[in-house]
């Protein structure tokens, strides 16, 4: 999949679906050709023309004004000898300089994937991936830069990243060092990027790329509400069904960093890392840094066919061990029910009835530990409250097994109260400034990762409860983003690590828990969707997608998530009305189909429901049970935009082709409404297939769709559509 043509000194890159192309140009410069749908063969006709750009400078030691960095599509650019534009790397020499121009040096091509030490990662079998390192060099800073690009053979997406050694004696300071660059010739694009909010995460944004920089990034310690670590360069034409759009998703769960730039010849640069918001890494003789990984997605029909090959790719390349490819249980959470007033009576009230509902999964949420009567306090006390349950933690987990559910439970590892025994006995392992009072939010502080006590501690309490309490499933919270970041271990010239040393120090933490729990499964939270990214669905495969339950605001956050990451990832809960974070009212029948397109759970008192509401939620629970392997890893096809109308729709279709299920929801109702067809996607044209009483050609059901029943009444309205293959038309 992968050649090198040394006559023509250009790399090209390629499988079934696309190609990507690279070319050494003169002085060693790496230079950027081509991204897209596949190419049989590249003649290299398409040579960066040379031309005289005026103020453009010309490389050190040439005297061709016809050649110029700061035109020239580059490959990892950086600046300080022509190229004035953002760069993908800054390093700070021990002579203050910031000056290091990379050359290539070699190459190497091989099967299958090098690991990443201590970073999350695809992967896959040898057979079915190809790399090629390229090692450039700076041979005055004795500088080595090695980019790495993996193809695999099934899937239309390059994945990339760098790594920088030092072979020079002195220490240097990387202030940057993004995982990829990637320049595009003159043509128009539309960015689509995720932003929001807590309980508003992962809101579509699509504007028009303008000449200049667009900056988005989190400071935050995660990978943040505010702003996901993935974004889309589309053509102004494309659609959900049509049209070129390029996705970039960073696998890394810290601050990161993505720029735009369109410069004033209407080239487009996207530079995609770490961010390089105080960020300061001490490289010292020998050493290395690894930066992580950006999965770069092509398509040429359109944003669907893209997610699509995200959430393929990830569920089969990203997600590992037992859970991979497995079918999520159906859960119910206390939170919402009893918040922190709960006893084992009331818990066991609520397991009855999930079980009479078919429900699979109990999980106890926050106020189970420390002295934890409220959220100011016992945050790191990872000990049971000994008077909260009769039969203890143990005996409790052991009644909900015997009843036939699983059970799981709520932690925040991460964090520390005041009001603790913890930070009684340890205040320097709390993030804070020498001299400072930390600033608190939600009544607590954060621990720091980047201490290998802290973890070593932490490890110990949780390992404590994982061997002495059956647990099956935990969610791991994080209420909170950081504020002096300081670590009281490291030394002054250091305090640019810790956010990095922080998630370095997590995600080996996760990797020893995983590891050695495999059967539990692990959902991640942070407020619900804080640090909804790539890189934590390497350790935890499932994600709270938000704290907001709302079946309304759902559409909206769920559809935006789906952009990048797969349904088996996303957990969803129908929750009480009115809605606790929105306080609207909805019926069942939106709430339960809202959170079918996810994970399914349920996160209320299910003593306090009317016998029908009983009943509505045991069908819900037994359809969802009986479909739940189109739900969580058929192909999801989004059809309307909640971002575009009032309507929404969208749908799953099995691998075969022979089973779809739709959904459609409406927001507002009017007087005098339009009609609205909804035109499916994703069958296969010659097979007939069954919805309701009906049997129509798939065909038929794409190209002319299907009248939404005009006696569907009322606001928050929705219907599903179940859809069997009979035969071949």
């Amino acid at each position: 999949m992968i050649h090198f043509d040394k006559k023509n000194q250009i790399f090209h890159l390629s499988n079934q679906q696309v190609s990507y192309v690279i070319q050494i140009e003169e002085g060693g410069n790496l230079a950027h050709l081509y991204f897209g749908k596949q190419l049989n063969q590249y003649s290299g006709h398409y040579r960066y023309p040379r031309f005289d750009r005026s103020f453009s400078p010309n490389p050190a030691g040439s005297t061709d004004r016809l050649f110029s960095l700061d035109t020239l599509m580059l490959e990892f650019p950086g600046n300080g000898f022509g190229d004035f534009r953002e760069a993908a790397y800054d390093i700070q020499q021990a002579n203050g300089s910031h000056s290091a121009h990379f050359m290539y040096h070699s190459h190497e091509i091989s099967h299958g994937k090098p690991a990443l030490a201590g970073l999350p990662q695809t992967y896959g079998e040898t057979k079915e991936i190809e790399t090629l390192q390229i090692t450039l060099r700076d041979d005055i800073a004795a500088l080595e830069l090695i980019l790495t690009y993996s193809l695999f053979a099934d899937t239309p997406a390059i994945i990339r990243s760098s790594m920088l050694k030092n072979h020079s004696s002195e220490t240097i300071v990387i202030r940057q060092l993004a995982s990829q660059s990637l320049d595009f010739s003159n043509r128009p694009f539309e960015l689509i990027q995720l932003n929001g909010a807590w309980a508003k995460e992962r809101q579509i944004t699509r504007e028009v790329v303008q000449t200049g920089i667009k900056k988005l990034d989190s400071k935050r310690g995660a990978s943040s509400h505010q702003q996901n670590p993935f974004v889309v360069l589309a053509d102004p034409t494309t659609t959900e069904f049509t049209g070129e759009c390029y996705g970039f998703s960073l696998l890394y769960s810290g601050n990161h960093e993505t720029v735009i730039e369109k410069d004033p010849y209407g080239q487009t640069r996207v530079i995609m890392g770490i961010n390089s918001y105080r960020f300061a890494w001490n490289l010292d003789p020998e050493e290395s840094f690894q930066a992580p990984e950006v999965v770069t997605v092509f398509s040429d029909q359109g944003l669907n066919q893209m997610s699509q090959t995200y959430h393929r790719f990830y569920d089969r390349h990203l997600i590992r061990g037992k859970h991979k490819l497995a079918e999520r249980p159906t859960l119910i959470n206390n939170w919402e029910a009893t918040y922190f007033d709960f006893n084992e009576e009331k818990l066991e009230q609520i397991v009855d009835e999930a079980k009479a509902l078919g429900i699979e999964l109990f999980v106890l949420d926050d106020g189970w530990f420390g002295a934890r009567e409220n959220d100011l306090t016992s945050l790191g006390d990872w000990y049971e409250n000994k008077g909260k349950l009769a039969s203890g933690l143990r005996g409790f987990a052991e009644k909900v097994h015997q009843k036939g559910l699983k059970f799981g439970l709520w932690l925040e590892p991460e964090m520390i109260s005041e009001a603790s025994e913890l930070y009684r006995q340890h205040p320097d392992w709390v993030l804070k400034v020498p001299g400072r009072p930390p600033a608190l939010s939600r009544s607590q502080w954060v621990l720091d990762f980047s201490r290998a006590d802290v973890r070593n501690h932490l490890l110990a309490r949780l390992t404590a409860i994982f061997e002495e309490v059956p647990i099956d499933y935990i969610k791991w919270d994080m209420n909170r983003n950081m504020t002096d970041v300081y670590s009281l271990l490291l030394e002054p010239t250091q305090q640019g690590e810790v956010f990095h040393r922080y998630m370095l120090g997590l995600y080996d933490f996760l990797e020893q828990l995983t590891t050695a729990y495999p059967n539990i499964l692990f959902e991640g939270c942070s407020g619900g969707g804080g640090r909804f990214d790539a890189g934590f669905l390497y350790y935890m495969p499932q994600i709270w997608t938000s704290d907001n339950t709302d079946a309304i605001a759902r559409l909206k956050i769920q559809y935006g998530t789906s952009l990048s990451y797969p349904t088996s990832s996303m957990g969803s809960h129908v929750s009480a009305v009115p809605n606790h974070q929105t306080g609207r009212m909805t019926d069942l029948a939106i709430r339960g189909n809202v959170a079918m397109s996810g994970v399914l759970g349920y996160e209320l008192d299910l003593t306090s429901l009317s016998p029908e509401e009983k009943q509505a939620i045991k069908e819900q629970v037994a359809f969802y049970k009986t479909h739940r392997r189109l739900f969580q890893y058929g192909t999801f096809v989004r059809l309307l935009s909640p971002f575009e109308g009032n309507d929404t729709a969208w749908m799953y279709v099995s691998e075969d082709k022979q089973e779809a299920i739709v959904f459609y929801f409406r927001v507002l109702t009017e007087a005098s409404a339009p009609l609205v067809t909804l035109k499916l996607a994703g069958l296969e044209a010659d097979l007939l297939y069954r919805m309701g009483e009906t049997e129509i050609g798939g065909d038929e059901l794409m190209q002319m769709g299907f009248y939404i029943d005009p006696a569907l009444s009322g606001d928050y309205a929705t219907q599903m559509f179940h859809l069997t293959a009979v035969n071949n038309l």
